[in-house]
């Protein structure tokens, strides 16, 4: 996909255009990101079937957005993981972006246990009080409930990709470890080190050796959080790992910080965005998503 491309299907949204926290999954903004940029990108539904669903979790019933080519069946699924920011328009929108290219794309709601990610104007409250104690165990069974999901509703779930951004990309690497049906996983910044709790047990640099599909991680150059010495310390740990471990790659954007593809933010580098994305869509189609 060309830039061209990526310019065509996500026109700009003026400033003032729907910058709320909105009560359904997928609609509306996160309260700690407001206000929301002027150059913030929307995709319609022309051609899609979209909007919240309900994952059942056993007895649990998950909210999750998902988004699909309307009268198309056995579409190749990809989860779309969100930041700490849970499932806000921007995820909703990337899972659009999905579906426009012929996936079958769902995000689910993974911090709704721990509390309503999208409400908490804080973000200093919002990691303490709710995403510090989601599991990593509780995740990676809701990712294998909303894959059995997608799976239900007709997706084709022998093409099974993820990808995740920032709290999302480290999940994308733990899941690509966790579950045998997943192709191949695109991690957006995600973090690859750090220490063990009894929720957070192992990072990605921690499961190189079970990973079952290679993983393209996107990184920034200028990421504070995800300094270039971790990105180096995880290629070196992949080429000690699974045959996918050392299957797997790396792209940097050196002049881009974290958050690079959050077009809602300031965060939001154009170019490393959209050549990311480009990527990404590559990396599903060369090892079957």
């Amino acid at each position: 996909m060309t830039t061209e491309d990526f310019d065509s299907l996500v026109p700009k949204r003026s400033f003032n255009r729907r910058d709320f926290v909105g009560t359904a999954v997928g609609s509306g903004f996160a309260a700690a990101v407001l206000p929301v940029s002027a150059q913030t990108i929307t995709t319609d539904t022309q051609g899609l079937e979209a909007g919240p669903v309900t994952v059942p979790v056993g007895d649990f019933q998950m909210p999750a957005y998902a988004a699909w080519p309307a009268g198309k069946k056995n579409a190749p699924v990809v989860l779309v993981i969100s930041e700490i920011f849970g499932v806000h328009e921007h995820i909703a929108d990337v899972a659009r972006r999905f579906a426009k290219q012929g996936y079958f794309a769902v995000a689910p709601d993974l911090f709704v246990r721990q509390g309503d990610a999208k409400a908490v104007t804080d973000i200093a409250r919002l990691m303490s009080e709710i995403i510090s104690k989601v599991p990593d165990e509780q995740v990676m069974r809701d990712l294998d409930a909303t894959v059995a999901w997608a799976k239900s509703k007709g997706g084709n779930t022998g093409h099974l990709g993820i990808t995740g951004f920032c709290w999302g990309g480290r999940i994308t690497w733990l899941f690509a470890a966790h579950n045998p049906a997943v192709k191949a996983g695109v991690a957006w910044y995600g973090r690859l080190q750090g220490s063990s709790t009894p929720l957070t047990p192992k990072h990605p640099i921690d499961v190189v050796g079970q990973l079952k599909a290679p993983v393209l991680g996107l990184y920034g150059g200028q990421d504070g959080g995800i300094p270039v010495a971790s990105v180096a310390a995880m290629q070196e740990a992949l080429q000690q790992g699974s045959k996918a471990a050392k299957a797997s790659e790396f792209v940097v954007y050196k002049d881009a910080g974290h958050a690079f593809h959050a077009d809602y933010r300031p965060s939001y580098r154009a170019d490393a965005a959209k050549d990311g994305w480009a990527k990404c869509l590559a990396w599903f189609k060369q090892h079957g998503v």
